[in-house]
């Protein structure tokens, strides 16, 4: 079975197709360029990229798999959540080619999409890398080596919080080695992006439960938001990842909030980041954040920078681990979305496989690829694939809709 999937839900305009569970192709063209000097995405401005990238895009997505359309047995594409006019762009172009090659539809979750993306190869398959340039030539947006960039199409999917690809083969979860290793059920999944945080409890494939979600801000949301006050560049996740490098994690001390069960609360965090900066600055409440920076030095930057990530690290931790206990018949924990990209992160979880040791249990944490972390297709393939293996039934492309905000389900 050959699966087409189309991604536009945000800023990445998306094409792959599957094989089976091989990948055939995978590319992306991230419009990062164009928003890092806005300092987020507008949408209007996206959805006009996506209209201008999606048809090169799939062109270059045929041309790598080296197949025709007889090939394809099924197209799928993300419908919900995500901006309106970026979700118009992709179903109105899978409808459209679903209907002119008389092909099954698929319309998949977004966050399903990433959770399945722990199905895809480990790193180091010998599948084609993500984020192929469809057309143009640019460099990594996390390449530290370059200092400009060039033309429009990404290297590398972007993602809106705590991602760091610049070190990708030296944080490949060891629990991937095994290509053939996947995630047993029953499982939990820490959803974690720029949109979304949730803690998904599956039983079996295409079974979700929601135990644990955000109040207000999403995790990725929070690091771009700490991103400006500490006057570092868009996408806040990488940028506040490389400051940390260089910075002390215990210099200043951020409360967690006390939010009761398994649900998530950030603003209260970005909130005590900008109070703490501005008493170090020696500055009243109401002087402006975005001017912050120059009365920083680099050195507090990195502190600053650090201390938040590990305290944002351990909040998700803390809750993961309640849900552990709450849940404890579950086998493997998998992380997904872009923050689950991010090397402070994958290091601390290396706790949960400790907790497996001492009570040996038979637990399993899994990571996707960094490269796969990001919004791609091919975890949109991925999903739709175990969405067929589990009945689900295509939807009629006449009718399908989107839908900005839903729960997964």
């Amino acid at each position: 079975m050959k699966i087409l999937g189309i991604e536009s839900s945000c800023d990445e305009t998306a094409a792959a197709i599957l094989d089976d569970t091989t990948l055939l192709s995978n590319v992306v063209v991230s419009q990062i360029d164009i928003f890092k000097s806005y300092g987020g995405v507008i949408p209007e401005v996206a959805a006009r990229s996506h209209l201008e990238a999606i048809l090169p895009v799939i062109d270059q997505a045929f041309d790598e798999a080296n197949v025709t359309w007889d090939d394809i047995d099924a197209i799928a594409v993300t419908h919900t959540p995500g901006l309106l006019g970026s979700l118009l762009i992709g179903t109105l172009t899978a409808r459209t080619l679903a209907i002119l090659h008389n092909k099954p539809l698929y319309a998949v979750h977004h966050l399903k999409s990433h959770i399945y993306s722990n199905w895809l190869p480990a790193s180091g398959e010998t599948v084609p890398s993500p984020a192929v340039s469809a057309g143009y030539d640019r460099p990594d947006p996390w390449d530290t080596a370059r200092t400009k960039s060039e033309g429009r199409a990404s290297a590398a999917p972007a993602t809106a919080g705590g991602c760091d690809l610049r070190s990708t083969e030296r944080t490949v979860d060891q629990k991937r080695a095994n290509e053939t290793a996947t995630p047993t059920f029953p499982l939990l999944a820490l959803v974690i992006s720029g949109g979304h945080t949730q803690i998904i409890y599956m039983k079996e494939h295409n079974s979700f439960e929601i135990i644990g979600t955000t109040l207000d801000d999403a995790i990725g949301e929070c690091f771009d938001k700490v991103a400006k006050i500490l006057g570092l560049p868009y996408p806040g996740g990488p940028s506040i990842a490389k400051a940390a490098e260089a910075g002390d994690p215990e210099k200043y001390r951020f409360p967690h909030p006390k939010i009761n069960d398994l649900d998530f609360s950030f603003s209260g965090l970005k909130t005590a980041v900008l109070r703490t900066v501005q008493k170090e600055c020696g500055v009243e409440l109401d002087y402006p954040s975005h001017d912050l920076k120059k009365l920083l030095s680099e050195k507090q930057i990195a502190d600053f920078a650090a201390s938040f990530q590990k305290t944002a690290v351990d909040i998700l931790l803390e809750k993961l681990e309640l849900a552990r206990k709450e849940h404890p018949d579950v086998k493997s924990i998998v992380f997904a979305g872009g923050v689950s990209a991010n090397n402070a992160l994958r290091e601390a979880a290396s706790t949960i496989q400790d907790i497996k040791d001492s009570e040996q249990t038979d637990l399993t944490v899994y990571f996707p690829s960094p490269k796969y972390s990001g919004d791609n297709a091919a975890m949109v393939t991925m999903a739709a694939y175990y969405e067929i293996q589990s009945g689900v039934k295509p939807t009629d492309p006449y009718t399908l809709d989107i839908s900005p905000r839903s729960a997964i389900s």
